[in-house]
C-alpha cells in the first residue's frame, strides 16, 4: 500500500467504537480508564476552586466562570465514576463540551499568559479523540484547537505582552495539537496490522471478530461462509511451503475480488477463510457456489485446489420473530457445516439455515 492509499484508508476508517470498548472491557481496562478520566475532571474542579478570586483567575470572587468550571469538573468526574462507559454519541458530546468549556473558561482568566497555557488541555481531549474516534473527528477537534490557539495568541498580543511572546505561545499550542494526527496515524497502523494476516493481507480472526458484529447489527440478512481448502497438506508436502503460501495468497485474492465490496473476507488460520456478507437466505447457496467455483478456477500454476464450504445464514425478512444469532453462533454454525461438507468428500457447499420456524436448524447438503 503506497502512502496516498494508506492516508486515504486512515482518513476513511470510521473506527469501530463498539469493538474498542468491548476489547478494553475484555482486558479489564475500562474500569481503570474510567477512574483516570474522572480524576482528570476532579483535578480541573480543584484547579477552578484554587484560582477563584486569585490574581490570575477569572474576575469575581468566586465569579461565574470559576463556579461553572468547578461544577463542570465535578459533574465530569461523577459521570465517569458512577455511570457506564458512554456510547459513541455521548462520547462525542462529552468531548465537544469539554473543548468548548476549556476555551471559554481560559478566555475568562485575567492573566492572559496563564489562560493561553491552560489551552494545552485541548491536547488532552485530542488524545482521547485520537484513540476512540476517527481521523475526521480528530480533524474537527484539531481545527477548534488551532483556532483557539490563534485567539489566545491574539489576546496576548492585544493585552500589552511582547508580540514575540504571543507568537511563541501560539506556535507552541499549534505544534502541540499538530502531533495528535501523527500519533493517531501510527496507532491506526498498529491496530490495522494487529487485525490483518501478514501473508494474504486479509483480516485475521481478530479482525473478523471486530467487523462481523457490525454486519450482524446493520443488515436484516447476514450470511457467513467458511472455506477450507481440500487436502491442502498434500500441497505443502508435495510442492513445499513456499508454493503452499502462493496458493493461499491466490485463494485470498480470488475470494476478495469475487466477494465484492460489501463483504468482509478473512483468513482465520491455516487454509481456512471466512466470507461474511449481507446476503438473503434465498441467494446464499448460489453465492457460496459461485465463490467455491472462483477458488477452484484453473490456476496460473500447476497446483489446483478446491474448497469445502459451510454456510450459516440468518434472514430476518424470512423469520421476523426469530432471535438474531450472535456472531459467534454464525461462525460456529458455518464451521460445523464446512466439516460436514468435508466429510462428504469436499468441493461442495453445505448450508445451515438459522431462520426456520421455532428457530430449529435444518442443514441442507449441497
Amino acid at each position: 500500500m503506497n502512502d496516498s492509499k494508506t492516508l486515504r484508508a486512515w482518513w476513511d476508517d470510521p473506527v469501530d467504537y463498539g469493538w474498542l470498548i468491548r476489547t478494553l472491557a475484555a482486558r479489564s481496562a475500562l474500569g481503570p480508564l474510567k477512574v483516570l478520566l474522572g480524576v482528570a475532571g476532579a483535578v480541573i474542579a480543584v484547579m477552578g476552586a484554587v484560582i477563584a478570586g486569585s490574581p490570575v483567575g477569572p474576575p469575581g470572587n468566586p465569579g461565574v466562570a470559576s463556579t461553572v468550571g468547578v461544577l463542570s469538573g465535578t459533574l465530569w468526574a461523577l459521570r465517569w465514576w458512577l455511570l457506564p462507559w458512554p456510547g459513541k454519541t455521548e462520547s462525542l458530546m462529552l468531548i465537544a463540551f469539554a473543548d468548548v468549556l476549556f476555551t471559554i473558561e481560559f478566555l475568562q482568566v485575567q492573566d492572559r499568559l496563564f489562560g493561553a497555557m491552560g489551552a494545552v488541555l485541548l491536547v488532552v481531549t485530542g488524545s482521547y479523540v485520537g484513540f476512540f474516534h476517527s481521523a475526521r473527528v480528530l480533524a474537527a477537534h484539531s481545527v477548534w484547537a488551532v483556532l483557539s490557539g490563534i485567539v489566545f495568541a491574539a489576546r496576548l498580543a492585544t493585552g500589552g505582552e511582547d508580540i514575540r511572546l504571543a507568537i511563541a505561545v501560539g506556535l507552541l499550542l499549534v505544534s502541540a495539537v499538530s502531533v495528535l494526527p501523527a500519533l493517531q496515524l501510527m496507532y491506526w497502523l498498529l491496530r490495522t496490522e494487529s487485525l490483518s494476516d501478514p501473508l494474504t493481507e486479509l483480516l485475521n480472526r481478530r479482525g473478523l471478530e471486530s467487523r462481523l458484529p457490525q454486519l450482524v447489527e446493520r443488515y436484516p440478512a447476514i450470511c457467513v461462509m467458511t472455506f477450507d481448502l481440500d487436502r491442502f497438506k498434500s500441497v505443502n508436502d508435495t510442492w513445499g511451503h513456499r508454493v503452499g503460501d502462493t496458493v493461499l495468497v491466490r485463494t485470498a485474492r480470488r475470494l476478495h475480488d469475487a466477494a465484492g465490496d460489501a463483504a468482509v473476507v478473512a483468513r482465520t488460520g491455516g487454509e481456512e477463510f471466512v466470507v461474511a456478507a449481507p446476503i438473503a437466505a434465498a441467494a446464499a447457496r448460489a453465492e457460496a457456489e459461485r465463490l467455491r467455483r472462483a477458488v477452484a478456477e484453473p490456476p496460473e500454476t500447476t497446483v489446483e485446489v478446491t474448497a469445502s464450504v459451510g454456510v450459516a445464514v440468518f434472514d430476518a425478512t424470512v423469520c421476523p420473530h426469530c432471535p438474531r444469532p450472535t456472531p459467534d453462533r454464525l461462525l460456529q454454525s458455518a464451521d460445523a457445516a464446512m466439516y460436514r461438507a468435508k466429510q462428504s468428500g469436499g468441493n461442495l457447499v453445505v448450508v445451515d439455515e438459522l431462520t426456520p420456524p421455532q428457530g430449529h436448524r435444518h442443514p441442507v447438503p449441497g
